[in-house]
């Protein structure tokens, strides 16, 4: 190739690239808020089918959008692996910023019907295992009987899960059984409570008030899963010492599986006061304090402080607070 031909070669690489340069600069990408529901719920769920039964559209229209997103972003977004959908990184990062939009315009229907006078719509609330369970329905029958066209969602799960979800943006608020310490969570405090040695009405320590640390080594014991704020406390207040020497006979997901297990005679366990109410009503079980320990402890709600507050959670955010006061007050 002689100068003449290379120097035309390079002119033409040049341009090439000069006009792509110029593309992408003139370029614009554009989609539209169903488009962006469409992905996300087929992010979500994995699969075309699901997502089409999520959003009432036929499998054939939920891949004619996705591919018409595609086509308006120019580049593909999601990876057919198998039966599974996962998002390329492209869409990862369309992704992250379709949760936020579409959450501006949830956030801007609702100001605009609660300044029309009309408070309706769902809230989306996690909780962990003893709120879930034995304090929240209640309350959330008495938030229904102030607003009764809104729809409290209720998930229970373990506190690191609640934590990870508000996080995600999965649940406006959470209830958690232990402070978080993550920077972009706010904690508000919400009812006391308190952890006692639960055991079946028929053991030999019934007629007792009180035991030792030392002596809990002695019995079986029964846990829950790593994850729950009851666990959380309980180390606290157990010592790496006293908790290493424990009997460990099983680890149950829930407060209920643990009562059960009791009940079955399996082992012993610490629980919330507030799960074991019933059973110490009926005499089932009974409850004990470790002597030198007053395990008590507080539950708190959670929010992300970088979202936005909508105007339903703002109101069921502030019940919350007001009913956990009236609670601790009485108590």
């Amino acid at each position: 190739m002689n100068g003449r031909t290379q120097s035309k070669s390079r002119m033409g690489i040049d341009h090439q690239t000069m006009k792509k340069s110029a593309d992408a600069k003139t370029r614009s990408i554009d989609f539209d808020l169903r488009h962006l529901e469409v992905f996300r719920k087929v992010v979500e769920l994995g699969s075309f089918s699901k997502a089409g039964e999520s959003v009432f559209l036929a499998q054939a229209s939920v891949s004619e959008r996705i591919a018409n997103l595609e086509s308006m972003v120019g580049i593909r977004l999601l990876d057919r692996l198998g039966r599974r959908v996962v998002p390329t990184k492209a869409g990862e990062i369309l992704y992250k910023h379709a949760l936020q939009l579409l959450e501006m315009k949830r956030t801007a229907s609702l100001e605009i019907l609660d300044f029309l006078g009309m408070k309706q719509g769902d809230i989306r609330l996690g909780a962990s295992t003893i709120p879930g369970e034995y304090v929240l329905p209640k309350l959330i029958g008495r938030f229904g009987e102030k607003h009764p066209l809104v729809t409290v969602t209720l998930t229970v799960a373990d506190t690191d899960e609640i934590e990870a979800r508000v996080l995600e943006g999965h649940f406006e608020l959470g209830t958690i059984g232990s402070k978080s310490s993550h920077k972009s969570l706010i904690s508000h405090e919400l009812w006391d409570d308190e952890l006692v040695l639960a055991i079946p009405a028929h053991h030999r320590w019934a007629k007792r008030r009180s035991v030792a640390r030392e002596e809990l080594s002695k019995m079986p014991f029964i846990l829950r899963e790593p994850g729950s704020g009851t666990l959380k406390i309980m180390e606290d207040y157990l010592q790496p010492e006293i908790m290493d020497s424990l009997q460990i006979v099983a680890r149950f997901g829930t407060s209920t599986a643990v009562k059960e297990g009791i009940k079955a005679g399996l082992g012993l366990s610490v629980l919330s006061s507030r799960a074991i109410e019933t059973e110490l009503k009926t005499g089932i079980l009974k409850a004990l304090r470790v002597k030198g320990l007053s395990m008590g402890r507080r539950f708190y709600l959670i929010r992300d402080k970088r979202r936005t507050v909508s105007p339903l959670c703002q109101a069921l955010l502030e019940f919350l607070l007001e009913t956990a006061e009236e609670t601790n007050r009485s108590s």
